[in-house]
């Protein structure tokens, strides 16, 4: 019998990718210090990849703890401009700065899995998305938060591709399960090789 499949994420967004792909699995929230975990990376001067990676399988690991037997997707995602990390925004304001900053640029979304079973990592990968935003109008941006609102500090690049944050971009480069934080194509492939989708 295939092991049960968990998915170590409270992610609304994670969990709709799954189930839209027809994935059996049951949810759970990791309980790691994410802030706490990524300190030290920062001081080893850790990639924006390999923070990601770092916490994806943090949370497989943490969920895979109280699971014997499971396979657990361990999932996560850092948004970088150059070596610049950033996080999801406390506020309006720092949504705003976020946005000035990625103005006329392009950055990069690295989104991590870890598939953790007992404590050991059976599969990971990390997968980025290069997207430019277009040089974005202080008028522009004052709209679009106006619009959008506070729920877009849920988003750590203060937008969300689905709904009116496509506005922000003039070309994007890469998958849209990548940029959404769960790379679907590779670990669907990994868990039929696990056993758990008919292959």
């Amino acid at each position: 019998m295939p092991s049960a499949l968990i998915l170590a994420s409270a992610s609304p967004f994670r969990r709709s990718l799954l189930e839209n792909a027809g994935v059996t699995f049951t949810w759970e929230a990791a309980e790691i210090d994410e802030r706490g975990v990524e300190e030290p990376l920062y001081r080893d001067g850790a990639s924006p990849e390999e923070i990601a990676l770092h916490l994806a399988r943090a949370k497989a690991f943490d969920v895979s703890s109280r699971h014997s037997g499971a396979i657990v997707i361990g999932s996560d995602q850092t948004m970088s401009l150059g070596e610049r990390v950033f996080h999801k925004p406390i506020d309006l304001d720092e949504a705003r700065r976020h946005l000035e900053a990625l103005s006329g640029k392009v950055h990069q979304l690295n989104s991590a899995i870890a598939l953790v079973r007992d404590g050991a990592v059976v599969f990971e990968t990390v997968v980025s998305a290069r997207l430019a935003v277009r040089d974005l109008s202080p008028a522009f941006i004052e709209t679009y938060l106006s619009a959008t609102g506070p729920r877009i500090l849920k988003s750590v690049g203060a937008y969300q591709l689905e709904a009116e944050g496509v506005q922000l971009f003039e070309a994007i480069d890469g998958d849209y399960f990548t940029i959404i934080g769960l790379p679907l194509l590779p670990l669907l492939a990994a868990l039929r090789k696990e056993g758990l989708l008919d292959a």
